[in-house]
């Protein structure tokens, strides 16, 4: 199995519970997050889309690096949302290699 695919399966069923609960609670102060949350929409309907192969995703990765700043976490946010950025973390890493 792919490190990629380990990943993905550590991280997405989490990240899939706690980005719509992070959305709303600080898409208001952070509006950038609902741009992170249709990506990552997007990245999770890649994945399902095709099973067992590495999906594409070079192109949403590259716009959730740039919309998080490389996913530098704000110093006003809860738990979750450091979770999140460092589960999207992760999985690009993954995917990268």
């Amino acid at each position: 199995m792919s490190i990629f695919n380990e990943v993905k399966e550590r991280n997405l069923a989490r990240l899939e519970q706690f980005v719509p609960i992070v959305a709303r609670v600080h898409g208001g102060t952070h509006p950038e997050f609902h741009d992170v949350h249709k990506l990552f929409a997007e990245i999770t309907a890649k994945i399902k889309e095709a099973g067992s192969e590495k999906p594409e995703l070079d192109l949403e990765f590259k716009q959730l690096r740039e919309i998080t700043d490389n996913y530098t976490v704000p110093c006003d946010v809860c738990e979750s949302y450091e979770a999140v950025y460092n589960m999207l973390a992760e999985l690009d890493e993954a995917y990268q290699a």
